[in-house]
């Protein structure tokens, strides 16, 4: 499942709560080199970003998706799986 597709689910099936979410996406305005917004945060999901008060993000920056404490979404795990697929 895509972030986008992940997020939907979460803010829009009656079983899920968004606010239970941590989205961790790449950011250059923090010395970590990352931000993490609660799912509540968020005010919009778009087709390719996702909004919060503040700032309008792309998808493509989501690197992990943490949902009531256990991670639902990571790149870095999906990326190693493909390539040993190869």
């Amino acid at each position: 499942m895509t972030p986008r597709e992940i997020l939907n689910e979460l803010k829009w099936r009656e079983d899920k709560d968004i606010s239970k979410a941590e989205i961790w996406y790449t950011s250059r305005d923090t010395n970590e080199g990352f931000t993490i917004i609660a799912g509540d945060d968020l005010t919009e999901l778009g087709k390719s970003f996702f909004s919060t008060a503040q700032a309008t993000i792309p998808f493509y920056k989501i690197f992990r998706i943490i949902y009531d404490g256990e991670v639902i979404f990571d790149r870095e795990e999906l990326e190693k799986k493909r390539f040993t697929q190869i």
